[in-house]
Parts: structure tokens; C-alpha cells; sequence
């Protein structure tokens, strides 16, 4: 491993070698940990996502555009309906194999009683959600599961999860629904079980993303609409800056709080519906923080909008401005951004052949994204390994399906 840099996946055939080799190691530990011999198993993957614009909007009804990346969680798996006494099972076994689990990365659980774990296994409780959330009857079973989407950088490891998990519950009892429901529910299954108050964005996009497409997804309606992005000359750059402030948890929820507070101040059901000019209208009415939290929300989903236009005339210039004027925002207005993530993003705009760069996810750490001349991405990645005092990943993304199973 080079020292200036932790991962660098530079070309898309690294990202397929990574899932076969992935989706390998869980049928070799399958075997070895639940001893099946020469039964067929169901395998699935669920990617993970990079938002492209529109950064905390999903709780003001706003738009986002996220998009599928190739990075994924597998599952493999089958069905145990006897256990090894021949009697019949209500146990399900999972095995993760993320290495920093340590001793934690193995978790059963009765389908009769669908408890929560204790933090120690806070993973576990995906999983436990997803299956009390499942529309359909969930029969035991054991299964592996391997991922490659970086934990806490801000590219949805845990939605991936989720999905990975509601895939492959579908394939396994032979139970579909559709794409959108399959979302909703593993978004109620991290809101119950693990306690995250997410928004819709990730599930949907790990569920239905699409080869060549962004995703414009409505945080109001549901209804979404592709946006295709699949100019040859033209790259998402995805860098992990690696590091993670973990001040995230009580910051979001102030945040959410202040734009609440201001909706109501100005007499609208959520900053959705919310124009410039009614903020400014009731300046005395509000505290300066709040004011500035309410304006990039008003404004990034504004920007949003004007991005997806962007994209279906090809525009890709304009977007790029768009992308900039967000985490100037970001940065400036929802005090979100950390000094590493802005050194990221001056890097790259300071680097020939960027049309914009921003940082993406919840912010305080993680990941930025780069809408960079193909000519030049590998340019970028010089400029961030010599100039950026952390040890960065780099991704350079193509949009990608959402969940499957792998035949």
C-alpha cells in the first residue's frame, strides 16, 4: 500500500474483480462456518451511493440527486428450515466479515423474538430490522456478508446493508415488491432498530439506482425520475478524506431543528415551500444561525432543481457551478464542512479540468465528490496525494445498478 493514499480504485474493472472476489470469500466462509455441503445458495449485492447535490433537504421535503456507486454489500446465503438435530429451526445465523467486528461479527437471532442487540452488535440490528420489516414470511436461515462501502464515509454502508439484507430475504422466500416499498421499509427498519432518524435518499438509490443514471428523488412525494449521466468525457471523482469528526449525531439534530423552527416561524409546512423573499420578510423574527440554516436549505434545493436541468441538457459546466455554490453553502451557511473536506474541495477546483467539487454526506468528515474531465482525473488524484495533509481513497465512479441478486 502506497503511503499517500489508502485505496485507489482508478478503473472499473477493480470494482468488479472486488465484488467476485468478495462475493468468493462469502461462499468459502459460508462452507466453512454452516457446514452445507453442495447446496445451491442465493447471492445478492446492494450498492452504496454518492450524492452529486442536494445535502441536507431531505428534511425540509426537498430533492436530492443521489447516485448508485459501485461499491457493495454482499449476502450469501440459504434457507435452514431444521437445525443440526433435524428439529425444526426458528434461529437465523449471520457472519459478517468486516474485520473490525473482531469478535462481534457473528449474531443469532429467534424469528419469534425479533429483540434488539446491545450496542456492541449495533450492526446486527440492520439486519434484526430488516426482517421484522420484511413484507412477507420470513423463514430461518444462516447467511454471510462482506462490504466494501467504506463504514462511516458518508456513501450509505449502512442503506446498503439494509438493502443487501431485503434482497436477499426476496429471493430467498421467493417474496418480491416493488423497488420503492423496499426502501420504505428498510428506511423504517433503521428508524426502529438502530435508532437513526434517516432520511428516504439512501434506500431509494441503493434500491433503485440504474446503470448510466442519476437519481432525482422528490423527499416530499417519493416520485422520483432518472437523469442520465454517462458523457465518456466527463468523471465522478469520489475522494475519502478519512477522517470523521464525531460530532455528527447532536449537530444534525440542531440543524433539523432550526429549519423546523423556521418553517413555522414563517407560517409554511417545511422550507420546501419556502422562497428567499419569505425568509427575508421574517429576518427580525429569527436568530442569525437559524437564518443562515434556513437559507442554504431554501437555496440547495433550488440548486437542485437547476442541476437536474443541467444534466438533461448535458450541461455539465453549469453543474459543476452548482455543485461549488453547495458547499460554499454548506461550508458557510449549515456549518457543516470540516477543514479536511475543504482542503479536498480547493484542491480539486485549484486542479485543471474540474467543472465543480463539493463535499457530500452529513458532513464533519467523510467523503467529497469531483465532476472532473476524464483527460484529467488522474491529474486530480496527483494534486490531492501531493497537497492534502490526510491520507486520502479515491473512487472514480460510474452510476451503477441498484440491488440484484448475482446468478
Amino acid at each position: 500500500m502506497n503511503s499517500d493514499y489508502l485505496a485507489l480504485y482508478d478503473n472499473q474493472s477493480k470494482y468488479a474483480d472486488e465484488l467476485n472476489q468478495n462475493l468468493s470469500a462469502c461462499k468459502t466462509e459460508f462452507l466453512k462456518s454452516f457446514c452445507t455441503k453442495n447446496s445451491e445458495l442465493i447471492s445478492v449485492c446492494a450498492p452504496g451511493r454518492v450524492n452529486l447535490i442536494g445535502e441536507h433537504i431531505d428534511y425540509n421535503d426537498g430533492f436530492v440527486l443521489p447516485m448508485a456507486i459501485p461499491l457493495y454489500t454482499v449476502i450469501v446465503g440459504k434457507l435452514k428450515p431444521f437445525d443440526d438435530n433435524n428439529n425444526k429451526n426458528t434461529v437465523c445465523r449471520v457472519k459478517s466479515l468486516e474485520a473490525s467486528l473482531g469478535d462481534k461479527n457473528y449474531v443469532e437471532f429467534d424469528l419469534s423474538n425479533l429483540q434488539k442487540k446491545d450496542k456492541s452488535q449495533n450492526w446486527a440490528n440492520y439486519i434484526i430490522g430488516v426482517v421484522a420489516n420484511f413484507e412477507g414470511t420470513v423463514e430461518p436461515f444462516d447467511c454471510v456478508i462482506k462490504s466494501n462501502v467504506p463504514l462511516g464515509s458518508g456513501l450509505s454502508s449502512s442503506a446498503a446493508l439494509e438493502v443487501a439484507m431485503y434482497t436477499f430475504l426476496e429471493n430467498l422466500t421467493n417474496q418480491f415488491t416493488s423497488k420503492e416499498n423496499k426502501a420504505l421499509r428498510c428506511q423504517k427498519a433503521e428508524h426502529e432498530y438502530a435508532s437513526v432518524p434517516c432520511g428516504i435518499m439512501d434506500q431509494f438509490i441503493s434500491s433503485m439506482g440504474k446503470e448510466n443514471n442519476t437519481l432525482l428523488i422528490d423527499c416530499r412525494s417519493y416520485e422520483s425520475k432518472l437523469f442520465a449521466l454517462n458523457d465518456p468525457d466527463i468523471s465522478v471523482l469520489v475522494v475519502n478524506s478519512n477522517v470523521k469528526h464525531h460530532l455528527e449525531g447532536s449537530e444534525y439534530s440542531s440543524r433539523r431543528k432550526q429549519c423546523e423552527d423556521v418553517a413555522r416561524i414563517i407560517g409554511k409546512k417545511s422550507l420546501r415551500d419556502a422562497t428567499l423573499q419569505d425568509l427575508q420578510n421574517n429576518e427580525e423574527k429569527i436568530d442569525r444561525e437559524a437564518y443562515r440554516r434556513a437559507k442554504h436549505a431554501i437555496t440547495e434545493i433550488e440548486r437542485t432543481l437547476s442541476a437536474s436541468k443541467a444534466l438533461s441538457g448535458n450541461d455539465m459546466t453549469t453543474f459543476g457551478q452548482l455543485m461549488n455554490q453547495s458547499h460554499d453553502s454548506l461550508r458557510d451557511d449549515f456549518n457543516v464542512s470540516c477543514a479536511e473536506l475543504d482542503s479536498l474541495v480547493e484542491i480539486s477546483r485549484n486542479s485543471d479540468g474540474v467543472l465543480g467539487s463539493r463535499m457530500t454526506g452529513g458532513g464533519f468528515g467523510g467523503c467529497t465528490v469531483t465532476l472532473v474531465k476524464t483527460s484529467h482525473v488522474n491529474e486530480v488524484i496527483e494534486n490531492i496525494k501531493q497537497k492534502y495533509k490526510g491520507v486520502a481513497s479515491f473512487y472514480v465512479c460510474k452510476p451503477c445498478e441498484g440491488a440484484r441478486q448475482i446468478q
